[in-house]
């Protein structure tokens, strides 16, 4: 790592992993790594074989289960600082070093040893804190651990370089912080990782043959703290006796836990439950449904970006959003009319959005879901990403706002 300056990515979450976080930080190294030396600092055992040739440095790295809420905090305040020693170690001066909001500790080691070494940083931010925290109903928002937050986050975003945000509301969340931290917001959404053309509905369909109904409802993904699966569970429950419609349910998570429970004390007919899919089954899991819901929280804006709903334009659904009209989301959805979008604890309200859905139609919708999932590009991203850090490498260049 001598010589010109490095680009280090690190990640808790990097192939083998499965997470849709160890996927897009994956591209980003492979992409930057044809303009600059790239290194990966992994916390994913067996990364080094899987980081497309790749330096991979692994740090030691304990991943307890996601409602340990206590033994994760410790495992996660480890991992922190033991990354936090070994970029002392490894940065330079002017190196630029990438990391995610995952876990929430780990931005402010990133953050404090680029500084330290006078390197530059740069933070995806995929959630919020502690705003996930109090969506989640972990702690309040006047609380002394939200405060505390606040103020180290403060102190973050001074030492950052600049923050990637996700999605447009993010931006909201952030002008607590000042105009310090809105100069070094740059959006760079997400990406479909399906390539994006219409699939058909097909009773051939594994997935599809499970349901008794000629109109499948779905769910599909990582089901956190900041997601509310139990509305979709209650709007299933309303509309039990629709011979027209049932629920094909599938994930993993906190989240998803809870629906199975649910549904193995109530048994609800029209409800199919698939646990999470491979990789190379997604698109198939994807293609049974007629319509896919992403379901989340009341104050949930802005603090957690649904980054699945790109794959679910890209085969060519429409979408139900359970959020506040200015979520994310629910801007893409409405403002390119492919879905619905319904209000957060409100099941009624979904099941009507639903029966909507169903009588729905509209045939141009598949087509302007596949033309919105193609504007959200993985070129477009990746491409924005090599600006902004070249950009760092090279200090007479303006960071500035990507397109």
């Amino acid at each position: 790592m001598s010589g010109a300056p490095n680009v280090i990515v690190v990640s808790q979450h990097y192939p083998p992993d499965r997470s849709t976080t160890a996927a897009i930080l994956a591209e980003i190294a492979e992409h930057l790594a044809k303009t600059a030396q790239v290194v990966v600092m992994s916390g994913t055992r067996g990364s080094s074989g899987q980081a497309g040739g790749l330096p991979v440095v692994e740090i030691r790295n304990w991943m307890p289960r996601k409602g340990a809420l206590i033994r994760r905090a410790v495992a996660e305040l480890l991992f922190a600082s033991r990354t936090f020693f070994v970029l002392l170690i490894k940065v330079k001066r002017d190196d630029v070093v990438l990391t995610v909001t995952a876990p929430f500790l780990l931005p402010y080691a990133v953050a404090g040893a680029s500084r330290l070494k006078g390197g530059k940083s740069i933070l995806l931010l995929h959630d919020h804190f502690p705003e996930v925290l109090v969506v989640a109903g972990v702690t309040g928002p006047e609380s002394l651990l939200a405060r505390a937050l606040h103020a180290v986050n403060r102190a973050m975003f001074a030492a950052l370089s600049a923050v990637v945000t996700i999605g447009r509301d993010t931006e909201r969340l952030l002008a607590r912080y000042g105009t310090a931290v809105r100069d070094k917001i740059v959006l760079i959404p997400n990406w479909a990782t399906l390539p994006a053309w219409t699939r058909p509905i097909s009773d051939d369909n594994p997935y599809r043959a499970s349901c008794r109904a000629s109109f499948v409802v779905g769910l599909s993904g990582n089901l956190g703290f900041t997601h509310d699966p139990l509305v979709v569970f209650e709007a299933a429950r309303l509309l039990r006796d629709d011979p027209n419609i049932h629920f094909l349910l599938s994930g993993w998570g906190v989240g998803f836990d809870r629906l199975k429970r649910k549904q193995a004390e109530v048994m609800l007919p029209n409800v199919a439950i698939v646990d999470r899919v491979e990789q190379q089954d997604l698109e198939n899991l994807l293609s049974a449904a007629d319509v896919w819901i992403v379901p989340y929280r009341k104050n949930a804006a802005g603090v957690s970006i649904p980054s699945r709903i790109y794959n679910l334009l890209a085969v060519g659904r429409p979408v139900v959003v359970v959020s506040e009209d200015d979520a994310e989301a629910a801007v893409i959805v409405r403002g390119n009319d492919v879905g619905w979008v319904v209000q957060p604890d409100d099941p009624d309200g979904l099941a009507v959005a639903l029966r909507t859905a169903c009588r729905s139609a509209d045939s141009q919708r598949a087509e302007r879901a596949v033309a919105v999932a193609k504007h959200y590009s993985r070129e477009r991203a990746l491409d924005d990403y090599a600006r902004l850090v070249d950009g760092l490498l090279r200090p007479a260049n303006s960071v500035g706002k990507l397109s």
